[in-house]
């Protein structure tokens, strides 16, 4: 969604008619998870995608004709090993999309949503399914709420249940209920990016950034050193800052920064600015806090972390050697290792060869 932004703004604010396809149910291998969306603009722009390729043309198709006819359509594709000609899922997977017209008039709204997705602020879509006329979507931010469904009291009960899974990080189908009266609704939530904090202000520092901003996270660096902390040092990050590591965390943690979502990156490998800045991290939310350095330097730090009160179960927390063995040695490989582990340890994984494993290639969409 945050790579279609600019284009369904400008359709949007034009008044073009857009034909838009979202995956609202998505099971076993598909390529693409519940919120993938393509869009179909007012010359046959195709943006985003929904299935990696396999049923692309099929919904491109539909979501053109949405855009002229105004028709909303529920499609489901999965594997299909008996018909040569049928549109399938070669992975093995199923999804289930949705078609319909983008509008101002079914979608009031939708301005602002393009706007907190853009400015990278917490808010979901609720659209309601069964509605055949009229507008069909509240845009609800962890403070505000946008349209109505037609009575509040389906509104304060579908506005509760899109902030839960905005709260959660979840997208999909869902029932609102409210004195009898019951509307099928997908909510699409857009979270707004975790942070991940790296510590030490060398040029890996910038790479780690990098590749981090490619998958979704909103970067700081942090060094106590001033010819260090500068944001021309470190053009990838969103934000610099010049302050004792240690210090800065736990501020960052007493007023609420730090969460499960949250990632740490420990990049300075100088003791005196790396264990203070431990002993805050492993008492933090932080849900991965990685460390630079070799085996034998991280059994000489736990050491002196459980000297200094540690316990086992919180130095067992730190993920060090920091990163995958991929063997690599360039600034920017070690980046891609570091920042793989951090996805691989968000999605329960090991970070091994598929091709060694069983099951499902595809981890959770509701972690990062």
């Amino acid at each position: 969604m945050r790579e279609l932004v600019k284009s369904l703004k400008q359709w949007y604010v034009e008044g073009s008619p857009v034909g838009l396809a979202t995956v609202v149910r998505a099971r076993g291998s598909a390529v693409h998870g519940v919120g993938a969306m393509l869009a179909v603009g007012p010359h046959g722009q195709a943006v985003g995608g929904v299935s990696g390729g396999c049923v692309e043309g099929v919904v491109f198709d539909a979501a053109s004709a949405a855009a002229l006819d105004g028709t909303r359509d529920r499609l489901w594709f999965g594997a299909n090993d008996t018909d040569p000609f049928a549109v399938a899922l070669t992975c093995g997977g199923e999804i289930e999309i949705v078609v319909e017209r983008l509008d101002c008039r079914t979608r009031p709204h939708y301005r602002t949503l393009l706007d907190h997705v853009g400015c990278q602020s917490a808010v979901c879509e609720i659209v309601d399914l069964n509605a055949t006329s009229g507008p069909v979507h509240l845009v609800v931010s962890p403070s505000e709420m946008y349209g109505s469904f037609g009575t509040p009291e389906i509104d304060a009960a579908a506005t509760r249940l899109g902030r839960e899974m905005l709260h959660s990080g979840t997208s999909g189908l869902a029932h609102v209920e409210s004195d009898g009266a019951a509307i099928e609704v997908f909510v699409h939530s857009f979270p707004g990016p975790p942070r991940m904090l790296v510590f030490g202000g060398l040029d890996l520092a910038d790479a780690v950034a990098q590749i981090a901003k490619l998958v979704g996270y909103r970067v700081v660096v942090c060094d106590a050193r001033p010819v260090f902390a500068t944001a021309s040092r470190f053009p990838h990050a969103d934000e610099v800052v010049h302050a004792w590591p240690h210090q800065y965390l736990q501020q960052q943690s007493d007023a609420g920064s730090v969460d499960p979502s949250t990632v740490l990156c420990v990049l300075t490998h100088d003791s005196k600015f790396d264990e203070p800045l431990l002993e805050v991290a492993v008492r933090t939310a932080a849900r991965y806090i990685g460390v630079l350095g070799s085996r034998r330097t991280h059994e000489n730090r736990i050491t002196r972390l459980l000297e200094h009160g540690l316990s086992v179960e919180e130095t067992a927390r730190l993920h060090s050697p920091i990163g995958l063995d991929i063997g690599g040695h360039t600034t920017h490989e070690m980046a891609l290792s570091i920042v793989a582990e951090i996805v691989a340890s968000g999605r329960g994984r090991s970070g091994g060869a598929l091709r060694r494993g069983v099951g499902s290639i595809r981890g959770s969409a509701s972690t990062m």
